[in-house]
């Protein structure tokens, strides 16, 4: 039997692509919930500017993997638009998998 997995992803946005950025993620985030993640967040930093995280649950580890190459194709439709966005591209999209321990 599959257990869930919370994944967080955390990057840095450029200052100058802020507005748009934000006004973007809103797209983001309902491709991730076509793609099948649920409980989706997204936060921005109190203390460190332009640093924001993303908070949702996958529904395995296989779909963790899944998620996580679409994130950083350049080429998606919708996730790759934040190339541009992302201080250093999507190669600074940081991803991390946990498994809620009983």
């Amino acid at each position: 039997m599959n257990q869930s997995i919370r994944v967080f992803i955390e990057y840095k946005i450029q200052a100058d692509a802020k507005v748009s950025y934000e006004a973007y993620m809103p797209t983001i985030l309902n491709e991730l919930a076509q793609e099948g993640a649920t409980n989706i967040e997204w936060f921005e930093a109190c203390d460190q500017p332009l640093l924001y995280v993303e908070m949702f649950v996958a529904s395995s580890f296989s779909h963790y993997q899944r998620l996580k190459e679409l994130r950083q194709i350049k080429t998606h439709t919708v996730f790759g638009a934040l190339e541009d966005s992302i201080d250093g591209g999507l190669d600074k999209l940081h991803c991390w998998a946990f498994a809620k321990k009983k």
